[in-house]
């Protein structure tokens, strides 16, 4: 299983509340949500991205609030991953529940700019930049999480599994 896609770089701190302005919460629509991802930061967002395209951010990413939508929206905007530097606990929590893949890998932040091509294998870590043709080793994701991604969240994946 793997990413393989455009990035889109942003720096540290990229809140929820910013991934997904409070004055759009007002529909719980995925689709009506992503329409609106990323606005305030990157105005062009929405109109650029394309599916599977990831996203690359240094340290912190989704700190802020809890606001579940965050990755939702990001998800249904075409993004197949976030790599970034560090992760808040509720974002990271927030995205495993609906299957959306994110990585923390700090060399690899480093080393990958806005607009570089990158492949992310999910099952043995590695993250590679095409564009520069340099490779970075993440953590691998275990078996049971690659499935939740294939699955399309945590409430699939153990639906699936009670048979």
């Amino acid at each position: 299983m793997e990413a393989k896609r455009r990035v889109f770089k942003y720096g540290d701190n990229v809140d929820p509340d910013v991934i997904i302005p409070a004055r759009y919460l007002n529909s719980f629509d995925a689709k009506e949500l992503a329409s609106h991802a990323m606005v305030d930061l990157d105005p062009t967002f929405v109109e650029r991205v394309q599916p599977g395209d990831i996203i690359v951010a240094k340290k912190n990413f989704g700190c802020g609030s809890s606001r579940e939508h965050a990755p939702l929206a990001l998800k249904t905007a075409g993004v197949s991953c976030v790599i970034a530097k560090s992760f808040a606990r509720i974002f990271y929590r927030n995205s495993i529940n609906i299957g959306f893949a994110i990585l923390e890998c700090p060399e690899a932040v480093d080393g990958i700019d806005d607009g570089d091509e990158v492949k992310v294998d999910y099952e043995t870590g590695k993250i590679y930049n095409l564009t520069k043709n340099t490779e970075y080793q993440g953590q691998p994701f275990p078996a049971f999480m690659q499935k939740i991604i294939e699955q399309g969240g945590l409430v699939n994946y153990v639906n699936n599994k009670k048979g």
